[in-house]
């Protein structure tokens, strides 16, 4: 079964209130309509919510979003992460 991405994130960033995120870079190739932004992803988990007790444990995790473009509409994206890395991290896993 499938979770919607609102759905999993949600899940992530309860347990993370000091979650940010600091963009690394953004590029546009504009001939396919595609924009590339990379970040990296920080945060804390001190809050309730997440599967295991608060760790207190930080995790510093990069990753990047392939968006294809229809007009001025999202049609595709892709989002390239090493999840595993980042609940490792945060104790998780």
């Amino acid at each position: 079964m499938s979770v919607p991405i609102c759905d999993w994130m949600k899940g992530l960033l309860t347990p993370v209130p000091d979650r940010r995120y600091q963009l690394t870079g953004f590029a546009l190739d504009e001939a396919r309509g595609t924009v590339v932004a990379a970040a990296e992803f920080q945060g804390t988990q001190t809050s309730e919510g997440g599967p295991v007790a608060p760790t207190g444990k930080a995790v510093a995790s990069e990753y990047a979003y392939v968006m294809q473009f229809d007009g001025d509409k999202i049609s595709h994206m892709t989002k390239i992460w090493n999840d595993v890395h980042a609940l490792r991290g945060l104790g998780w896993v």
